[in-house]
């Protein structure tokens, strides 16, 4: 018997420990190229979704403003994005990927792909999905899940 399992019992518990484990290596993943797990989102959803405002970026990966100003200081100083400001909005910019971006980004995805691959190596694709879809229900839920709240025509805890 382990010395937390009653803490074993509790999905968050479990997020949490997983968290901690992954996340240190992602960043070790990421290290040679000059990237970090923050940086890296915001290169992929510039590389993905070119021409998305700043605030958009922000609340797709839900990091705070000024933190995401520093991310695409650096991203931008690296060469591999570039702002454009908004026709008609003098205070929006765009964001863009360099080729040196895409190419960049191209590189690193390949790296966290063959990490990622091998984080789930014991699973099957449908076990890896069945993953994601919990992990996504379980984001959904966390914010009214203090309070009760149904969401997804679940009712939480």
């Amino acid at each position: 018997m382990t010395r937390d399992a009653d803490l074993r019992r509790l999905v968050g518990y479990n997020i949490q420990r997983a968290s901690s484990a992954v996340m240190g290596a992602v960043n070790r993943v990421l290290k040679p190229f000059g990237l970090r797990r923050a940086s890296y989102s915001v290169l992929s959803v510039v590389v993905e979704t070119p021409g998305l405002r700043q605030a958009d970026v922000s609340e797709v990966l839900a990091i705070e403003r000024p933190n995401l100003v520093q991310i695409i200081d650096g991203l931008e100083k690296a060469g591999w994005i570039t702002r454009r400001r908004v026709e008609g909005d003098r205070r929006a910019y765009e964001l863009h990927p360099t080729l040196a971006g895409r190419a960049h980004y191209t590189e690193a995805r390949g790296a966290l792909q063959v990490f990622d691959g091998k984080l789930t190596a014991q699973l099957d694709e449908a076990a890896v999905w069945a993953l994601i879809d919990g992990l996504n229900a379980v984001e959904a839920a966390g914010p009214g899940a203090e309070e009760g709240e149904v969401r997804r025509g679940v009712q939480t805890p």
